[in-house]
């Protein structure tokens, strides 16, 4: 898919590129409405929805959380979701290999198995140290 250039484009993607905390669409929008203060919602759900199909980001929908983010890391990685922030973290276990998964769940399954998703749950660093104090 090739995509014309636009300065908004560019600004989202530049946005996405800084952050690691993997935004949702409206947080986009907030941190790119600085800088473009006409854009619309639309034209940031639109553009983040184009270069999630052209590979350039990533879009991740966790069900838990009922709202897709968005990740500037392409790379095969796997997330935390914490259950009482909501955060979205990358987790360092991008050695271990997960894709064996596929063939084991189709082991005794009649359908056809074209993929996984999968991402840890539970209570970040953060939290805990909230609920400490």
């Amino acid at each position: 898919m090739v995509m014309k250039f636009s300065r908004q484009r560019a600004a989202i993607l530049s946005f996405l590129e800084s952050r690691k905390d993997h935004p949702t669409a409206e947080l986009v929008y907030s941190g790119v409405k600085e800088e473009f203060p006409s854009i619309s919602l639309g034209t940031v759900y639109r553009n983040l929805n184009q270069l999630s199909e052209a590979g350039m980001i990533a879009k991740h929908s966790f069900g838990v959380l009922g709202v897709d983010h968005f990740d500037y890391n392409t790379n095969p990685h796997q997330h935390f979701v914490c259950s009482q922030c909501n955060a979205v973290i990358d987790l360092p276990v991008n050695d271990h290999d997960f894709s064996s998964i596929d063939a084991e769940a189709a082991k005794g399954f009649d359908g056809l198995i074209q993929g996984h998703r999968l991402y840890f749950c539970g209570i970040c660093r953060d939290c805990l140290n909230k609920n400490q104090v």
